[in-house]
């Protein structure tokens, strides 16, 4: 069952729905794995019975039959086990895989989240408390299977001597009730290290990736001070996380311990006094030595509980996180309207600002601040949660449009292009099948041919997680040339020219409105690139959050202001 997007989601919820998904194999899997541990609990049984009817009487018969009671044991033994931990297993990774899906399709969702959560700190969540999570179906089917081989081990005692029996039937859910009582510390201390080790991985990751930018400045060593405290109280939690559990598993060992020496003490005196045979006494002996195991699993269960318990509250936080834009379900849009209609706009820095683009319209947008940009652009991608005033697409407004028909009439293109590992040409189809004609226009009119040209596979050459082989420029170039191979209604460039020198930029402005300039499509670009807005229809200027001045670049260059912005 898949969660609904905003659907408030607990963590208990999360391994409820987990279980309740593959109960059928986890049911195998505890089936199996309580048979290994039966069986295990008939071992010190079998050889009771053999000291009793083979090694008293001196009987060949009796061991010719324990012999064979031994081997069916053991080939139950390695069968069971196999089978059971497989189940097990298959359960525990199905479903991290699962969740890994569902966590990556929330964040990736168009509509956006609000987690608040960094890039690092969601990839930790995806990884790392995914796995833990998942650990429910193996604690489960192991914490079955040691309550198995107790109960089966409690009647056993109690069929040679009730009070050996009632001893351990009531020490054992004391002692395990004592292990559980450090759980809650556990689960605090054990979410507390995730957060902190996710933040950490967060500043890692948004460190590694601005590194150019912080030597620049100068600011590598406050940054590496910075990423210093935040690893050493992320070490801090981790040691307060292990030693609970080291203290969880002091107590179970010593507890187990003395429940051993307790019970193997009292047989031995009944042994002496005649109340019990030598092979029953072998079997309590046995029976209590094999106990301590399936303990030890219980405080082992207990510890990864918790540890899923506070894995699954984060995950939950995550899946249950409301979208960052609101979206509806209208299916067209009127193509006598404009492409993009803003009225009267409040967000951020802006108030109060009227814009629109129309079919055929190249319009470039001048901010003398660049947070008004950054708050224009939030709100024509819809990622801006809240704003006053109207944004329409088409005629409609974008609230009320269905989300996959929003994002194929526009299309935002950041300046910090993001590529993947594959090839140029896999970069640049996205998914579409368009020919090799297509894709060598498209990028001539991005000024990126030098980019192709400069290997010998051209648009088959290999690339890096981000295109971390490539200069900013030539990232820009391609993420502009895959743009334009989608050619989408309305095309929002931010500052795509920012890393290319002055002759690139001038190509890349005339491949632009070459491209872009038809009667169907149309273009909104954010830049003070001289050479991109004289290609503009018209050039809207914004000042203190409004809209100050309009025209083309030429009316516009004799106003100081215009001129000392756009200045190269």
């Amino acid at each position: 069952m898949a969660y609904q997007v905003g659907e408030t989601i607990t963590g208990g919820q999360v391994l409820r729905r987990a279980v309740g998904r593959h109960r059928k194999r986890l049911a195998l899997g505890v089936f199996w794995l309580s048979l290994h541990q039966a069986t295990e609990a008939a071992v010190p049984v079998t050889i009771g019975i053999f000291v009793d009817r083979a090694v008293s009487t001196g009987r060949l018969e009796p061991l010719l039959w324990c012999v064979l009671m031994m081997a069916g044991l053991f080939a139950v033994l390695s069968t069971a086990w196999k089978t059971g931990a497989r189940q097990g297993v298959r359960s525990a990774e199905y479903e991290m895989h699962q969740l890994r899906l569902e966590v990556a399709q929330r964040v990736l969702d168009p509509r956006g989240h609000r987690t608040g959560m960094r890039a690092g700190e969601l990839l930790s969540i995806a990884t790392s408390d995914a796995e833990r999570a998942a650990l429910i179906m193996r604690a489960l089917a192991i914490g079955t299977a040691a309550t198995t081989a107790l109960v089966v081990s409690s009647v056993v005692l109690l069929l040679i001597d009730v009070p050996l029996g009632l001893g351990v039937l009531v020490g054992v859910p004391l002692l395990v009730l004592g292990i559980q009582a450090l759980s809650p510390l556990l689960t605090r201390r054990t979410s507390t290290q995730q957060e902190s080790v996710a933040s950490t991985t967060a500043l890692a990751t948004d460190l590694v990736s601005g590194l150019r930018a912080l030597r620049g400045i100068g600011a590598q060593h406050n940054a590496a001070e910075r990423y210093r405290r935040s690893s050493q109280a992320t070490l801090e939690a981790t040691l307060k996380a292990a030693s609970t559990n080291g203290l969880q598993d002091g107590l179970t060992t010593a507890a187990s311990g003395l429940l051993l020496a307790a019970v193997a003490g009292v047989a031995g005196w009944f042994a002496l006094n005649g109340r019990i045979s030598v092979g029953e006494l072998i079997t309590v002996v046995g029976l209590a030595q094999f106990v301590a195991e399936p303990v030890a699993t219980l405080g082992y269960v207990s510890q990864v509980l918790a540890m899923s318990r506070a894995s699954a509250a984060r995950l939950a936080s995550v899946l249950s996180s409301p979208p960052l834009m609101v979206t509806g379900s209208v299916a067209s849009v009127d193509p006598e309207r404009p492409l993009l209609e803003l009225r009267g706009v409040g967000h951020k820095t802006l108030s109060g600002m009227d814009l629109s683009v129309g079919r055929g319209e190249l319009v470039g947008v001048l901010c003398y601040d660049p947070r008004d940009a950054d708050a224009l652009l939030a709100v024509v991608s819809g990622r801006a949660p809240e704003y006053s005033g109207a944004v329409a697409v088409g005629g409609q407004a974008m609230e009320e449009l269905d989300i996959d028909l929003l994002r194929r009439s526009v299309l935002v293109e950041q300046h910090d292009t993001d590529l993947f590992e594959g090839t140029l040409r896999s970069n640049l189809l996205a998914g579409s099948a368009a020919d090799e004609r297509r894709l060598r226009e498209v990028v001539a009119a991005a000024a990126a041919v030098d980019v192709v040209d400069a290997h010998a596979d051209g648009l088959d050459h290999p690339l890096s997680d981000r295109g971390r082989t490539l200069s900013g420029g030539q990232r820009q170039r391609l993420g502009l040339a895959r743009a334009l191979l989608a050619e989408p209604p309305l095309l929002v460039l931010h500052d795509p020219s920012t890393a290319v020198d002055a002759v690139t930029e001038e190509v890349l402005a005339e491949g632009l409105a070459s491209m872009r300039g038809v009667s169907s499509l149309g273009t909104l670009v954010l830049t003070s690139s001289p050479a991109l807005l004289g290609k503009m229809h018209r050039v809207v200027v914004i000042a203190d959050g409004e809209v100050v001045a309009e025209g083309t670049h030429a009316e516009l260059a004799d106003d100081a202001a215009y001129a000392g912005a756009v200045l190269r």
